[in-house]
């Protein structure tokens, strides 16, 4: 058996280096009769498409199929790498150790690769520190390699409305950036539900070694009506105008949600959407200032009037 997996690996990247490398050739190079190849390419053929287009045509992979990288998980790798000591070596054919060496140096390399890479990612899209505050930690590498690789990290996290610092295990689902931030959301242990986390506020995170599995979580349902990234209790429609001009500038923005807009005959824009937490909705409309006008729900329109005034009795 082991001496099919190598001879398979031998084919592999035998095609691989030359598409279109016959048959004869592959028996050459693997030591074997021509009749096995034929069973060793419809095996391979089974997980990896091969294609011949005739006679003389030779052999070659059919779409975007490639044997490097590997893309072990770390259980994969830690299993392949125990292979050794649970054959018997006096058993093996000849080339397994080098075949075995080639294949644990070729994801050690692609680990390497793959590190480096989200540190460069890491670097280019750092958010969330401004220049008058010293410097903190930033965990953004390790926390994108453990959502890369589906692995829990061991977090110290402070809650800085409540003063109060906790230790958190996560699984980290998704990265959301947002007003300068980002935010981790994922499935908090300790509260048994998911979970939104601003990145300053880690103090510290570790990878662990225990994978997990995001199951039927969707990042679109779990913020769907949810305006930025904060989500509230209930949900609330909001009827809003735009004046002529800020309308085009209101329709060229990128929301998270997906409003019902109306053009109107003198130029103005209505703006409906449903939001779950009406105060970081009603933040983003003030910026507008008079340019937009609250329509519904006549509550928020009513707090906002009684707001108005008592700025201007501040003012005068």
């Amino acid at each position: 058996m082991i001496d099919k997996v190598i001879r398979i690996f031998k084919i592999v990247n035998a095609i691989q280096a030359n598409p279109g490398i016959s048959a004869a050739d592959l028996a050459f190079k693997c030591e074997v009769d021509i009749r096995t190849i034929y069973r060793d390419l419809q095996l391979l053929d089974s997980f990896a498409p091969i294609t011949n287009d005739g006679r003389g045509t030779g052999y070659r992979f059919m779409g975007n199929f490639y044997l490097y990288p590997l893309n072990f998980s770390e259980q994969e790798a830690m299993v392949f790498s125990l292979l050794p000591s649970l054959l018997d070596k006096e058993k093996l054919p000849p080339g397994f150790d080098s075949a075995y060496d080639k294949v644990m140096a070729t994801h050690m390399r692609e680990k390497r690769r793959q590190n480096n890479l989200i540190g460069d990612i890491a670097g280019i899209i750092q958010m969330g520190t401004p220049a008058y505050k010293k410097e903190s930690p930033n965990f953004l590498q390790p926390i994108i390699q453990a959502i890369i690789e589906q692995r829990s990290i061991d977090t110290v996290y402070h809650t800085q409305s409540r003063n109060e610092t906790t230790e958190r295990r996560i699984d980290p689902y998704y990265l959301v950036p947002r007003d300068q931030r980002f935010y981790l959301i994922g499935y908090c242990h300790a509260k048994k539900d998911i979970r939104t986390f601003r990145m300053s506020r880690f103090l510290k995170v570790e990878v662990t070694g225990e994978t997990f599995d995001k199951g039927d979580f969707s990042i679109k349902k779990h913020l769907k009506n949810t305006w930025s990234i904060e989500q509230g209790d209930k949900n609330i429609t909001f009827k809003v105008r735009f004046n002529a001009e800020v309308a085009r500038y209101i329709k060229e923005e990128e929301l998270f949600v997906h409003p019902r807009m109306k053009d109107n005959r003198d130029g103005s824009l209505t703006f409906e959407v449903t939001v779950n937490n009406e105060k970081e909705f009603i933040r983003w409309i003030l910026q507008y200032g008079p340019a937009a006008e609250i329509l519904e729900p006549k509550s928020v329109r009513e707090s906002l009037k009684n707001q108005l005034q008592d700025w201007a009795r501040l003012y005068q």
